[in-house]
């Protein structure tokens, strides 16, 4: 420790080819997922080369302050993991609660009426019913990705991947009107 407080890089390896394995160990009880531990670890070993001086062999042996910080890293992991899940299940019952009334706007009304809008309904009802659904959440209800995504429980790339190839699409029928559009 006093090596690595003096910011000498080989102490900070020696110290990690020692006690790298026992702190994964700890890690992995808390985590239970093996990028996440390797994650943590290599973020533990910044902090402890970061916060050396704050070390004090008078108040304990290097082991025991550096399993403080890697089961204090751990469990703020997992506890920013389980954040993101409740944020997800809460978006997920928000948008399910969500009325129509809530979404709908006036372009859906705009872009139905005229020659455009019919035109446009024609192009948008020949895509396959997975990009129409993406492209009617996104655009006539106000949906975003990630909303769309909960919504349908489709993944988040796959949605991106629909509503590319349906605007393309939607593009490509709409060519004839593009001047004026």
């Amino acid at each position: 420790m006093e090596g690595i407080q003096r910011e000498d890089p080989e102490a900070l390896s020696l110290l990690y080819d020692r006690y790298n394995g026992i702190l994964k160990a700890l890690i992995l009880r808390v985590v239970h997922n093996e990028a996440e531990a390797d994650d943590l670890l290599q973020e533990i070993f910044m902090e402890i080369w970061n916060q050396a001086k704050n070390f004090s062999a008078q108040r304990g042996k290097p082991l025991g302050w550096m399993v403080t910080l890697a089961r204090r890293r751990a469990i703020d992991g997992l506890r920013k993991k389980q954040a993101y899940v409740r944020a997800e299940e809460r978006l997920q019952q928000e948008t399910e609660q969500q009325p129509d009334a809530w979404v709908h706007n006036s372009t859906e009304q705009e872009i139905l009426d005229g020659d455009r809008g019919v035109l446009i309904r024609r192009v948008i009802g020949v895509l396959p019913p997975a990009q129409q659904q993406a492209i009617e959440l996104s655009f006539f209800r106000g949906m975003s990705q990630r909303e769309i995504a909960a919504k349908t429980n489709t993944p988040l790339g796959t949605v991106k991947t629909r509503l590319e190839l349906g605007l393309k699409k939607i593009y490509d029928g709409l060519k004839e009107l593009r001047d004026e559009l």
